[in-house]
């Protein structure tokens, strides 16, 4: 059975590092990978699939940067000619991207079977770009691996439960493989945070938080307000946005750094007293790891981590230092996520359905 993967985003290379591992295991699974180039430096994409030790791409369709469209375009014509090489049984994509959309319409309009790993999300907000790529992704897919019950529901109230089953997480199989790794290593964290005492992480991104020079300048004095160190591990997007609006992002609280590869972000998160985040995959990746999260949003994919106060929505930046600073929580964190094997599992539901 020849299974292709479809990637382009620093959240996908982490949940390629698990398919790539449990293909590896099954003698009769042929894997190719195939990289848009949609992040496209080396601090957001080679690294990772060194350090996660991932395949090299089979093919690298080096689209780069863009709008929505132009990007989405590009990445259309590039794998029609990919998909019509090499034939697969399954086009798999990942998460929400315009990678994940441009890899789905390519192959349904060949065809061609698809998997959507990490289906049934919603944010229910539809000026996230990723919501559109999400759903049109699950619409359009033959099968849906959801990664939790609640994902399940959402994609049972649109009328695809035939289509779905749950697998568990696979982005919750590498990061607790790689906290186990780390746990005896030294945090990577910009100058002038100590390791030993107590700090905070932050990554900012998204174009509703970036995009408003009001916002931005507003999140990022809330950060530099806060009575504990924060490693901001700044986004391209980020610092780009900022110095276009003239806002310096280091200053107070805030340390500015570069992204880090994968194992330093877990490594340094799993430390940390606290998280400020936009991104999806690092609101689970704190929820996981045990330390308590600030999203800068007015929902979530991953609704499971705000019960018992794990994650809390800070839509408004004035609340930000408070919600940063709050008592750890006391309460469990069940579960939700799996329990390390969803890899296996969902090469194994591809395997049976080829």
């Amino acid at each position: 059975m020849k299974i292709l993967s479809v990637v382009g985003a620093r959240p996908q290379f982490v949940k390629l590092a698990a398919i790539a591992d449990a293909a590896a295991q099954r003698d009769d699974v042929e894997h190719i990978i195939v990289h848009t180039g949609q992040h496209y430096d080396a601090a957001m994409s080679d690294v990772f699939f060194a350090d996660l030790r991932i395949p090299a791409p089979d093919v690298n369709l080096q689209i780069g940067s863009g709008t929505h469209g132009r990007q989405t375009g590009a990445m259309l014509a590039g794998m029609d000619e990919v998909l019509e090489e090499h034939r697969p049984d399954w086009t798999l994509v990942y998460g929400d991207t315009n990678s994940t959309l441009a890899g789905t319409l390519s192959a349904v309009k060949m065809h061609l079977k698809v998997a959507h790993l990490e289906a049934g999300l919603r944010s229910f907000n539809r000026r996230m770009p990723e919501e559109h790529n999400r759903v049109l992704t699950d619409h359009a897919a033959d099968l849906l691996l959801a990664p939790t019950e609640v994902a399940r529901d959402h994609l049972a109230a649109e009328g695809l439960a035939e289509r779905t089953i749950v697998t568990g997480d696979v982005m919750t199989d590498v990061c607790l493989r790689v906290a186990e790794s780390v746990q005896d290593t030294t945090p990577t964290l910009p100058e002038g945070i100590d390791p030993t005492a107590d700090y905070a992480v932050a990554t900012i991104h998204r174009a509703d938080n970036t995009d408003d020079p009001e916002r931005l300048r507003s999140i990022v004095e809330a950060l530099q307000a806060l009575d504990l160190p924060l490693a901001l591990f700044a986004h391209p997007r980020l610092v780009a946005r900022a110095e276009a609006a003239g806002i310096p992002l280091a200053g107070g609280a805030v340390h500015v750094g570069n992204p880090v590869a994968y194992p330093e972000l877990i490594g340094a998160v799993q430390r940390a007293r606290a998280v400020v985040t936009d991104s999806g995959g690092l609101q689970k990746e704190a929820y996981l790891l045990g330390t308590p999260c600030s999203t800068v949003r007015t929902e979530t994919e991953w609704v499971e981590t705000l019960e018992d106060g794990w994650n809390r929505l800070v839509p408004d930046p004035a609340e930000l230092t408070d919600a940063v600073q709050r008592p750890r929580p006391t309460g469990e964190r069940p579960p939700y996520y799996g329990d390390g094997t969803a890899s296996l599992r969902s090469i194994d539901a591809l395997r049976e359905r080829a």
